[in-house]
This record gives C-alpha cells, structure tokens and sequence, in this order.
C-alpha cells in the first residue's frame, strides 16, 4: 500500500486520446465538470479560457496536463468521491468540444476509503491556480 494521495480525478485510456485529438485540433483544453441544467453532469471540455471559473470554483486535478475544475457547491456533494473521466459513444455536451466527435465525455466514480481521505489534500481554489494554465509557455515550431 502507498502513503501517497490519491488523485481526486483520473482518465482512462479512451478518454486521453480523446483530449489529445481534442487538443491537436483546439489547442490548451480545459475541463468544467457539469452540474446540471442543459447538458446534465457531463465533465465539459472547453479551449483554455473559453469557460470563465469563479473564485470559488475548485482544481481538481490535471487530466494529461488538461485543468479540471468543478464549483464549489458541487465539490461539496462529491469530496468523497474520485472522478473517472471516460469516453462512450453519443453526442456531446451542446458546447463541450466533444460534441460532433459521435463520442463524449462521462464521469464515473467511486468512493475514497478512508485511508484515502486522510491522505488527500485540501483542494486549490481556481483563483489560486489558473496562472500557470492561463499563461501557456508558447509552443516552438
């Protein structure tokens, strides 16, 4: 057993290939996980900086270098939780960049042991962290 933390949101193989074909044809991605209205909880996929975070939202993770935030509300329902970011087929959320790909992106999760939850760290707010993703380094040709 490790005493490292678990990463409080994972993505399978189908779904790094996903944001890497993502990523070739948009650019630095970033995700928003859903919590309802038009699109349901669907993790949602936008270019860098297309969705606007609030100071309260949470970073939960990087997702092959891709931000992952979630609002604080709904963090608070889900702190127990580690997210699965997968891929199934289906039409994406109406503006997540998965739409039209006949693919899209859907959490699944599972509940932390208790071990686990002594070792995980308190989460990042987005106002602390959106820095170093807001300001990529430029890519050389």
């Amino acid at each position: 057993m490790t005493d490292s933390a678990p990463e409080r949101v994972l993505a399978t193989a189908a779904a790094l290939d996903l944001i890497g074909q993502l990523r070739e044809r948009h650019g630095p991605l970033m995700f928003f996980q859903s919590g309802g209205c038009c699109d349901g909880s669907a993790p949602m996929c936008y270019p860098l900086g297309e969705f606007s975070l609030g100071d309260s939202d949470v970073l939960l993770g990087l997702l092959d270098g891709v931000p992952f935030y979630m609002g604080a509300e709904q963090f608070a329902y889900w702190e127990h939780t580690q997210l699965i970011i997968d891929v199934v087929a289906g039409n994406g959320g109406m503006f997540s960049l998965d739409n039209g790909t006949g693919r899209r992106f859907l959490t699944r999760s599972r509940l932390f042991s208790d071990a686990e939850l002594r070792r995980l760290p308190a989460p990042a707010r987005a106002a602390a962290v959106q820095e170093p993703f807001f300001n990529p380094t430029p890519r050389t040709p």
